[in-house]
C-alpha cells in the first residue's frame, strides 16, 4: 500500500546501537574553529536518545547559550563489519542520509571532550529517508537556516574519505546494521535560535527539515 508523503508522519529511518562521529573532517571547518587537522579521524559517539525524526524539534537546552548547526553526510551501515579492509569497506554500506549533529559549542569548549555537547534528547535529527543507490564519490552536503545557506561542501573535500572512515572504525570497534555514521561538517556552522527552521541537505537523498525551539520544561 502506498501513503502520500504529505499525509505521512515521517520516523527517523533508521535505529542504530551506536551513532560514530568524525570530528575535523573538512579542512575548512578545523581552520574556522581554530584546530587542527587530525593525522587520523578523530572518533566520537552520539547516543540513540539523541536522534530525532524529521520534522520535529530540536530543543535547545537550558545549560547552553551557544547550539550550533553541522549539516553532514550519514552512512548507514547494513552488517556485521569488523576490521574491514579499505577494498571491502563499501560492501558495509546499506545507504546514505542526512544528518545534523546539533552541537553545544560552549560546552564542547567549556569541557575540552564532546559528551555533553553533542548528547543532549533531540541532537541528532536523521533522515528523512535512507538512499541506497547513491555515487558515494560525488555526494555534495549542504546546511541552511530559515533557507539561508550556510555549509556546502562535496564529499571531495573530506580529508579522510568515506571508505577510509568505514575501515579506519571498523578497527576500533564493530559495527552492527543500523549503525550511523556521521562523516562530518564542513565549514560555516553557526547559532540556532528558538523559531528558526534548519535544513541538511545531501544531493540524491533530499532535505532533512527541522524546527528549532526553547526548552519549556519546568
Amino acid at each position: 500500500m502506498r501513503i502520500a508523503q504529505a499525509g505521512a508522519r515521517l520516523l527517523e529511518p533508521v535505529t542504530p546501537s551506536k551513532i560514530v562521529c568524525i570530528g575535523r573532517n573538512y579542512a575548512a571547518h578545523a581552520k574556522e574553529l581554530g584546530n587542527d587537522v587530525p593525522d587520523e579521524p578523530l572518533i566520537f559517539l552520539k547516543p540513540p536518545s539523541s536522534l530525532l525524526a524529521p520534522g520535529a524539534a530540536i530543543v535547545l537546552p537550558r545549560a547552553s547559550q551557544r547550539v550550533e548547526h553541522e549539516a553532514e553526510i550519514g552512512i548507514v551501515i547494513g552488517k556485521l563489519t569488523r576490521a574491514v579492509s579499505l577494498d571491502d569497506a563499501l560492501q558495509a554500506v546499506y545507504g546514505i542520509t542526512c544528518i545534523n549533529d546539533v552541537t553545544a559549542r560552549d560546552l564542547q569548549r567549556k569541557d575540552v571532550q564532546f559528551t555533553r555537547a553533542k548528547s543532549f534528547d533531540t541532537f541528532c535529527p536523521v533522515g528523512p529517508w535512507i538512499e541506497t543507490e547513491l555515487a558515494l564519490d560525488s555526494l555534495v552536503v549542504s546546511g541552511r537556516v530559515n533557507g539561508e545557506l550556510r555549509q556546502h561542501a562535496p564529499v571531495s573535500d573530506m580529508v579522510f574519505s568515506l571508505v577510509k572512515l568505514i575501515a579506519f572504525i571498523s578497527h576500533v570497534m564493530t559495527l552492527e546494521a543500523g549503525d550511523l555514521i556521521a562523516t562530518g561538517t564542513p565549514e560555516g556552522v553557526g547559532p540556532l535560535l528558538a523559531g528558526d527552521s534548519a535544513e541538511v541537505e545531501v544531493s540524491g537523498v533530499g532535505v532533512l527539515r527541522n524546527p528549532v525551539t526553547a526548552d519549556c520544561a519546568d
